[in-house]
């Protein structure tokens, strides 16, 4: 006698139904294919190695008129089948699921998950003084791949989006250098551009629905920088900074002023002046107490607007350094400071 399934198990399947489409510009397109799964997922099939957009529509039969595909996830196919399952999803309802490669943006370098300590061990060389400031070290979790600027935003693409340019270093002996990087902007201005940019990416179809641009937390941006080591800077411990003036513009090279983006070497992952150059705005405030000992899963610091916020990178600094502005830091601005993006799936 043949077991038949009980009516529970077949709700569950209907319910994890997930459409399955990957799509290559190295072969032809995979026809779609429609599976039942007892699994809120995707089995993947594609090209190893590139970054795909993880996308879900909740009614299959409205995505041509008024619902979009809505970005989960950017994902960086480890293996050809893989079982992608999501971790995201609802206990009821229905989910329908495609992947589509996804065409590195422009300047942008794909950052994987993974985990790193954050912070400084307490006898790392210049250390701050302030233990608040660079510890005590946590193991962080990013548990989602995102994108990252290769370098820091510069005046021409600042100009490009928002229509005017209000850095202080705008020229050289030659007249205007757009590819220095944009600065004398506040946390806000930074941020505006992000939403600003959000749109028109998103207007053009160069973007999936649900994924934006914005300013990095502190511990993706320190997760960047570090590019998997965990010395004092990204190339190595370097004490007495004999190695610096290789990869930053600082106080002693800079002659006191913003150089154009990406003539330093980069880090590891392929990332420009994340020791010099312009101060980087991050997304995160800062309470003004050390880092919660533990384990963090994509911490995104504390809420609320009345603490000041927080900027990484400038001056020759190393991985772990913070730079805390006070007072009306966020609200004001500085020929020092300017910020890099990410693109990701949803806010932080």
């Amino acid at each position: 006698m043949t077991n038949l399934p009980s009516p529970k198990l077949v709700l569950f399947s209907l319910l994890c139904l997930a459409l399955s489409i990957s799509r290559s510009r190295a072969i032809s397109q995979t026809p779609a294919q429609l599976d039942i799964n007892l699994y809120a997922g995707l089995n993947i099939t594609g090209v190893v190695g590139r970054v795909y957009s993880i996308e879900y529509v909740n009614d299959l039969t409205q995505t041509n008129n008024a619902i979009p595909w809505r970005c989960l996830e950017f994902l960086q196919l480890p293996a050809s089948p893989y079982l992608w399952n999501d971790k995201s999803s609802p206990a009821r309802g229905q989910r329908f699921y495609r992947a589509t490669e996804f065409a590195a943006p422009t300047n942008m370098v794909f950052i994987p998950p993974s985990t790193f300590m954050m912070g400084s061990p307490t006898n790392e060389v210049d250390r701050s003084d302030n233990p608040d400031d660079e510890g005590p070290q946590i193991a962080v979790i990013i548990s989602r791949g995102f994108w990252m600027g290769k370098y820091e935003v510069t005046q021409r693409e600042y100009l490009a989006v928002m229509g005017s340019n209000p850095s202080y270093f705008q020229g050289n002996i030659r007249g205007t250098d757009l590819n220095r990087p944009v600065e004398t902007l506040s946390w806000y201005t930074a941020t505006n551009y992000c939403s600003q940019l959000t749109l028109q990416e998103r207007f053009a179809g160069r973007i999936p629905t649900d994924s934006v641009y914005r300013l990095p937390t502190e511990a993706e941006w320190e997760y960047a920088c570090r590019a998997w080591t965990s010395t004092r800077f990204s190339y190595g411990d370097d004490p007495g900074y004999t190695n610096l003036t290789d990869y930053a513009w600082y106080i002693d090279n800079s002659a006191g002023k913003t150089h154009p983006v990406g003539q330093k070497l980069p880090n590891p992952w392929g990332l420009y002046d994340m020791h010099g150059n312009v101060w980087e705005w991050c997304h995160d405030y800062w309470n003004g107490s050390s880092y919660i000992e533990g384990i963090a899963l994509d911490p995104i610091g504390p809420s609320g607007q009345s603490n000041p916020r927080t900027a990484r990178g400038g001056l020759g600094s190393r991985s772990a350094y913070r730079f805390i502005l006070y007072g009306d830091g966020a609200a004001g601005s500085s020929s020092d400071i300017g910020f890099r993006v990410v693109l990701s799936a949803g806010q932080p």
